[in-house]
């Protein structure tokens, strides 16, 4: 059981406050973000009896890579292990190949998206979510959330200088998990921690009204993306139970007040199941309802569990879906499915390190 706090929780800034004298909050920062150290014992430049009384409160590996995943496309899937013997799912995403010049010179850097959990399971109960079977565990702190990317970064060698994109899109509601999660936000932005930029991070979620509305409040510069999957409130409630407490339109009314930069748009996520909400009808209605809203809709090919009655969609009816937004001035895109050879449905590694037949 965890006894020691875990040293990732604590911003920058509070760090400062527990430690004495407070520079040090600093140089512990570089040691776990920027060097990732195990133990405080590697960080050479504190004295000896405060890396032991640092050794004593608090702990630098909350997590435990348990599993790990390859894809041919070059995405990683990881079951980690908490302090309680519960696993959350992490994915690292290979979006873009290192390019070349001709020389042999680095033209561009790959370009990674960690995709990672914010809760043990999800209170949510989506009809089509892996995750939901396994039922709510408990919310993770903030330091936990963070960890997840710092060991993603370590296991693929990926230097601290070397920005990556974030989103809150694995197990678990974000916004069902506020506090934690707007805490971790301000950590991965710190410019003496991992420097990950505000407007590189994108919380997603099933649609909570209200906490669309604290975390516009908030006004930390995120990307917002929701998760809708249908575009009436029978389909919805059937698919997502929790519209029956925010339904569509009350989504819609917390977006239209959220705080998005001029750049950006908020995102639409749409779940395409086959036969289900994949017709041209559905995409009328979606055009209908984002009207007047600066939105991106991304299409998600459904993936495939064993067990689920849903389907995959025909690429046809994807393309089609597509064009019939696009030519009506909607942007558009069909998000390229990743990591079909390995369990890629979200809560699929977990489901099988539990001995459940997915």
């Amino acid at each position: 059981m965890q006894t020691k706090k875990i040293l990732q929780d604590y911003t920058k800034e509070e760090l400062s406050r527990m430690i004495t004298p407070s520079f040090r909050a600093k140089q512990i920062y570089s040691w776990v973000y920027h060097k990732y150290v195990e133990h405080f014992e590697q960080m050479k430049n504190l004295p000896q009896q405060m890396r032991e009384q640092l050794s004593e409160a608090f702990t630098l590996m909350p997590l435990k890579i348990l599993m790990v995943q390859d894809s041919i496309d070059g995405s990683r899937k990881y079951l980690f292990e908490l302090h309680d013997g519960h696993t959350v799912e992490v994915v690292l995403l290979l979006m873009r190949d290192k390019e070349y010049h001709e020389d042999g010179s680095v033209k561009h850097q790959e370009r990674y998206t960690v995709c990672i959990s914010s809760q043990v399971g999800c209170k949510v109960g989506c009809a089509f979510c892996l995750t939901a079977k396994g039922g709510f565990m408990r919310d993770l702190s903030a330091g936990e959330i963070v960890e997840q990317v710092r060991q993603v970064k370590m296991d693929n060698g990926i230097d601290a200088n070397r920005r990556v994109n974030l989103v809150f899109m694995g197990m678990g509601e974000p916004l069902d998990n506020l506090s934690a999660v707007a805490k971790s936000v301000q950590i991965f932005a710190d410019e003496e921690g991992m420097a990950i930029a505000t407007h590189r991070q994108t919380i997603s979620t099933s649609g909570l009204s209200s906490k669309i509305k604290k975390l516009g409040e908030m006004d930390l510069g995120i990307n917002l993306a929701i998760s809708l999957h249908a575009v009436d409130d029978a389909l919805r409630e059937t698919l997502m139970p929790i519209n029956k407490a925010y339904n569509i339109q009350s989504i819609i009314d917390a977006v239209n007040a959220f705080p998005v930069n001029s750049r950006k748009r908020v995102m639409f996520e749409y779940l395409v199941i086959r036969n289900v909400n994949d017709d041209i009808t559905a995409a009328k209605k979606l055009l209908s309802l984002l009207d007047g809203i600066k939105a991106k809709v991304n299409l998600i090919y459904f993936n495939p569990y064993g067990g689920t009655e849903f389907e995959r969609p025909e690429e046809k009816d994807m393309v089609a879906f597509q064009e019939y937004l696009v030519k009506r001035g909607l942007l558009c895109t069909i998000r390229e499915s990743k990591g079909l050879d390995i369990s890629a449905a979200c809560g699929q590694l977990r489901e099988q390190e539990r001995g459940e037949a997915v």
